[in-house]
């Protein structure tokens, strides 16, 4: 474990030699609700505050968010290529509100490609398959992660949202080779599913764990609690079904031992929810994606946090998921 000189904790991944920031940002976002302006000043803050891994993917904003990242490291621009650990992911697309997934070889090179295209660098430090296909034998798809890494496309590989026996499987053929260095997987006090059976799986195998949404898509920051803000990802006719499943009675009960946590502890709702996620075992990032850069800032302030040791327990009870 290794601190920036910023405070900033680094961790590494799994069993990798890759070293990362443990809040890393995401750019779902970016192209679309988030425009260039707001986006570079979300970069530097992150790099200022010592942060390094960047999380984007090619069906963000069909593109746009990996096109606007590009840009933001051009030469003169916000970022140097060397300054971040690039993640991106590969294998959904979206068509209208549908996603389209196609894990198949020759897709998803062509979709790395066209990524390394819009970032404007000839590698990414970690590549994921985003989400599993049904359709596409998973030997066919861990050949496009071999491939990937053998041409120098990527550094590393994992897999995003796949079940915990995929990832056994995939880490189990992998190894000795490229190895499996990633999960990425939805995980908050709101999304706690995986501890049944992935998150042993990672700890087992070596894997490291990137949590996507921390922040239990916005709704362990408090701001639901009495209504829907205008402006807000609730609020968004591309985002709303997004954020729906959390507005119920039970997340609202978690949601409230958040702010009172909080309000105890002087800090920010948000600064709680994202602690305890950073403080679970395995967890190499909890990457957070803000819509401005006053939203990131807030997220930056307490990057260090630890809670207590009764709160976290308090918090870990209050939201367990049920047998």
């Amino acid at each position: 474990m290794l601190v920036s000189l910023t405070g900033v904790e680094y961790r590494k991944l799994g069993r990798s030699g890759l070293r990362l920031s443990s809040i890393g940002l995401g750019t779902m976002t970016w192209g679309r609700d988030t425009e260039q302006m707001d986006a570079a000043d979300q970069l530097a803050d992150f790099l200022a505050e010592g942060g390094n891994l960047v999380d984007t993917a090619t069906s963000y904003g069909d593109g746009a968010a990996e096109r606007l990242l590009g840009q933001l490291m051009a030469p003169g621009s916000v970022a140097s290529r060397q300054d971040l650990v690039i993640c991106t992911k590969s294998g959904t697309r979206l068509r209208g509100q549908s996603a389209i997934v196609d894990a198949s070889r020759g897709n998803l090179l062509d979709c790395l490609d066209a990524s390394l295209r819009r970032l404007g660098t000839d590698h990414v430090d970690l590549w994921l398959v985003q989400s599993p296909d049904p359709q596409t034998p998973l030997d066919e798809t861990l050949s496009a992660l071999e491939f990937a890494v053998a041409s120098g496309r990527t550094r590393y590989v994992g897999l995003s949202n796949h079940p915990a026996w995929q990832l056994a499987v995939a880490a189990a053929k992998l190894e000795g080779g490229i190895g499996l260095a990633a999960s990425q997987n939805e995980y908050s006090l709101l999304a706690r599913q995986i501890e049944a059976e992935l998150m042993p799986a990672t700890g087992a195998l070596g894997i490291g764990l990137l949590a996507w949404s921390p922040l239990g898509r916005g709704v362990l920051t408090g701001k639901y609690r009495h209504s829907i803000p205008a402006d807000s990802r609730a609020a968004s006719a591309h985002l709303a079904g997004f954020v729906q499943p959390y507005l119920n009675s039970a997340a609202a009960a978690v949601v409230d031992a958040v702010v009172a946590a909080a309000e105890g502890l002087a800090l920010a709702p948000l600064d709680v929810a994202l602690a305890w996620v950073r403080g679970r075992p395995g967890v190499a990032s909890a990457i957070v994606g803000a819509r401005t850069a006053p939203q990131l800032r807030v997220a930056l302030k307490q990057a260090d946090l630890v809670l207590p040791q009764a709160i976290n327990e308090a918090l870990s009870e209050v939201s367990g998921p049920e047998a």
